[in-house]
């Protein structure tokens, strides 16, 4: 009984090691920086497609669990930057999208091309350049709300119903406030509200 036992905890083990490697090789794609006030900034590495996948960009990329709660949903196309897949080229256009009523977890980025079609290649880096929004003080505060701070990227997808017909390519992180500049923030708000009295 104890060498079964033993041999099942090695299996087990084993397992564990596989998924944690499987999981360590999808590189980070994306970063989400959320450090800046009513902003949300979109960030290319250098990171490798995981996967060659072939869509449409005005579709894009799904990141899964980017939201811990329900929150508000919005569609914001006003976009300024070049971020746009390694392979197509950027029409200094892209979009941003989250699901309405927003109970839908996931985030979406899509129309940076000016290619209808865009490509990822495994081995190849995914994306390159930026892209910057404004937005709403309360979509900002669902985006920066205790939640996941890293998970995987899909395409095509821009909602949670889509992820069966999509592939993994990749991963994202996001960057919010240290909890200090947060608490700041937030003794600033009421310091300017008793001003006003």
């Amino acid at each position: 009984m104890a060498i079964f036992a033993s041999r099942v905890t090695a299996l087990a083990g084993a397992a564990a090691i596989s998924a944690s490697a499987a999981n360590a090789q999808l590189a980070e794609l994306v970063i989400i920086d959320l450090t800046v006030v009513d902003q949300l900034t979109v960030i290319a590495t250098s990171g490798a497609s995981a996967a060659t996948v072939s869509g449409s960009d005005t579709t894009g990329i799904y990141l899964e669990n980017f939201y811990s709660v329900s929150g508000n949903g919005f569609t914001d196309a006003a976009g300024t930057g070049d971020f746009t897949n390694f392979l197509n080229p950027s029409d200094g256009s892209p979009g941003i999208f989250r699901a309405m009523p927003g109970d839908d977890l996931g985030f979406n980025i899509w129309t940076w091309s000016s290619d209808f079609s865009v490509d990822f290649v495994v081995g190849t880096q995914a994306f390159t350049g930026t892209a910057t929004f404004s937005l709403d003080p309360a979509v900002y505060a669902d985006a920066i709300a205790d939640g996941n701070r890293s998970g995987n990227l899909w395409f095509p997808a821009d909602t949670n119903d889509d992820l069966a017909g999509a592939t993994l390519i990749g991963s994202y992180s996001v960057r919010v406030p240290a909890p200090a500049s947060a608490a700041l923030l937030g003794f600033g708000g009421l310091a300017a509200a008793r001003r006003r009295r």
